[in-house]
């Protein structure tokens, strides 16, 4: 059993302490919104066994934490902002992120998971340049970004309550499944497309939003990368975890409801491409 395994089981091995859990791993436990996406990128994954792995955006270091145990050898990176949170739950390898340049070797890795950074950045074209440039021959690339989908009913009532895209620190809505083809389509094959969080998802995610908001449940700082919520919030008000677990059951009984609604899309969108052999050479 490995560190990241005792800290999250609680396990130890015979005359050794008995890590904590880490504070992002008990919000995690408390969100069914955090496990829905999790899972949705589980679902995507390839074998990871002895690969080389890399994911940018973590979720201020808890997506980071969970893919590590996955298997693999795993980098993390993202904005200046969240770094730190990043590296106080996962250790080592934890780099920071400017704009789209990614400070990595040529085909470095053959698995690159990005979670809600592109909407993030205004060059999100030389942000999928780098991807192909730092991804090996064959390597995969799985991108998860809001989804800016037509008809959204939640959207105007989100912007009515506070919650728009500045205060997340995004630069654009979201995507459009087309339109994200078409951004990575000149240099990879897109395998598979899909969304998730349906309407009663992103009709819980809206109220902790404003209860947010209005109340500044568990502080948070607003960057670029949104609202960070470091471990120091976390343990200043730990009545924000005690609320969440109260909510729980609620929560998960309401995400439940999404079933009846599987002929919708969904406000996130996730996609899984593959590295193309050549770049297509650009027009004489």
């Amino acid at each position: 059993m490995n560190v990241l395994e005792r800290r999250e089981t609680g396990g130890h091995r015979p005359g050794s302490r008995e890590l904590p859990l880490p504070w992002a791993v008990r919000l995690y436990r408390r969100s069914v919104l955090k496990q829905e996406k999790f899972r949705a990128i589980e679902r995507f994954l390839p074998p990871l066994e002895g690969k080389t792995c890399l994911d940018i955006g973590g979720d201020n270091g808890v997506i980071s934490y969970l893919l590590r145990k996955k298997g693999g050898t795993w980098h993390s990176a993202d904005l200046p902002e969240a770094v730190e949170s990043i590296r106080k739950i996962v250790g080592e390898n934890v780099h920071r992120l400017l704009g789209p340049k990614l400070p990595f070797p040529d085909e470095h890795f053959d698995i690159v998971v990005v979670i809600d950074y592109m909407e993030h950045i205004l060059e999100d074209r030389a942000f999928v340049r780098e991807l192909f440039r730092v991804l090996r021959t064959g390597g995969e690339v799985i991108v998860n970004v809001p989804h800016a989908k037509p008809g959204a009913v939640l959207r105007p009532i989100r912007l009515a309550l506070g919650l728009t895209d500045e205060r997340h620190g995004h630069v654009r809505p979201g995507y459009r499944a087309q339109e994200l083809r078409r951004l990575l389509g000149p240099l990879f094959t897109v395998k598979a497309v899909t969304t998730y969080s349906r309407f009663f998802s992103h009709a819980v995610d809206t109220v902790f939003g404003f209860i947010h908001g209005r109340l500044g449940a568990g502080q948070g700082k607003e960057t670029s990368k949104g609202i960070i919520v470091t471990q120091k919030d976390f343990e200043r008000d730990i009545k924000s975890l005690l609320f969440a677990s109260l909510l729980y059951p609620v929560c998960k009984l309401l995400v439940q409801l999404n079933r009846l609604l599987f002929f919708t899309k969904g406000y996130l969108l996730l996609v899984r491409a593959g590295k193309k052999a050549e770049a297509p050479q650009p027009k004489p």
